[in-house]
């Protein structure tokens, strides 16, 4: 059995309590097993041509020709049906037998065994035995309490088959609703992932990867309501290349963009955390300094952007 079908077997929890109660329901006494367990031996003598009459009207049927396929098949499930149709009769409705049943339930699911189709195999099981037991039962034996006990049982069978296709279908919908759910949550951190990397192109320059242009308004209002707040400095920045335009024109627009990266990284690197680098147009460049005064700009900022330009090495990779 495979493991998902021990799975759900497991989840149903059929104790002996819950068998009891389930015999409850259905009416089965110790009376009715007694008289199905005294008429196993009618039943066993005339075993084979009760299968073989059962399986013979089945494969008329094309759905179900179509399940059982070849004749290795139909010969397992006419061993399957004479243990199972032994089982009616034996008087012993245990756990084992509600195990049986469970699983047998299971399998009927897992081959595409629809209920309208069990149904009905177990209507045409039901006749045959009727009538066998008609003709077999001695009378003294009370061949209609005998009838009677069957009918109950078998419609404890048929509870526990269906016990096991709900609970299959629950679970398949359970592990579907899983699957999406899990679907659904990375699909949903890879929109958020592309969301992020979208406004990132969309703020960035993309040959220095500093801030642009256009949302260079924007985080300056911000800034400076920020600065009104808290009654706080702030300084603007402008930087330009002297003579840009003669060095794309003297070495080409490649040797013109290696400078503009080269200024990127100075900027970046001499800049505090909570400032913003702008690309503000083809050479020049903006940077917000929030806290932060003019002083504090000649007397340090400038000098660690010297440096950091002066450090860079001439061919950067």
């Amino acid at each position: 059995m495979k493991n998902t079908e021990k799975s759900l077997i497991q989840q149903m929890r059929i104790t002996d309590f819950e068998i009891t109660s389930r015999k409850s329901l259905f009416s089965i006494s110790a009376k009715d097993a007694e008289r199905l367990k005294k008429a196993k031996p009618y039943i066993e003598a005339d075993l084979n041509s009760i299968v073989e009459t059962f399986y013979k009207y089945q494969t008329e049927v094309p759905d179900i020709a179509l399940l059982i396929g070849d004749a290795d098949t139909l010969s397992r499930l006419h061993n399957a049906q004479k243990a199972y149709i032994s089982d009616l009769f034996s008087g012993y409705y245990d756990i084992e037998y509600v195990n049986n049943r469970l699983r047998i339930g299971m399998v009927h699911k897992r081959i595409g065994v629809e209920p309208k189709l069990y149904l009905a195999a177990i209507l045409t099981l039901k006749q045959l035995l009727i009538t066998h037991i008609k003709d077999s039962v001695p009378a003294e034996d009370d061949p209609g309490a005998v009838i009677t006990a069957l009918e109950k049982l078998l419609m404890l069978d048929v509870s526990l088959v269906f016990d096991t296709y709900i609970r299959s279908l629950i679970s398949e919908i359970e592990i579907a609703k899983d699957k999406s759910e899990q679907y659904a949550s990375a699909l949903e951190e890879k929109v958020k992932e592309r969301t992020k990397q979208l406004e990132l192109l969309s703020r960035t320059d993309p040959l220095t990867g500093l801030l642009n242009r256009q949302h260079f308004d924007e985080i300056l209002t911000q800034v400076l309501r920020a600065a009104q707040r808290r009654n706080e400095p702030l300084t603007v920045a402008y930087v330009d290349i002297n003579d840009f335009k003669n060095i794309n024109d003297t070495h080409g627009h490649r040797q013109g963009d290696e400078i503009l990266q080269r200024v990127a990284r100075g900027l970046k690197s001499s800049s505090r955390t909570d400032d913003f680098c702008f690309r503000y147009g083809g050479d020049e460049f903006c940077i917000i300094m929030p806290n932060c005064i003019k002083q504090e700009v000649s007397n340090a900022w400038e000098k660690r952007l010297s440096e950091a330009l002066v450090q860079q090495p001439d061919n950067p990779k």
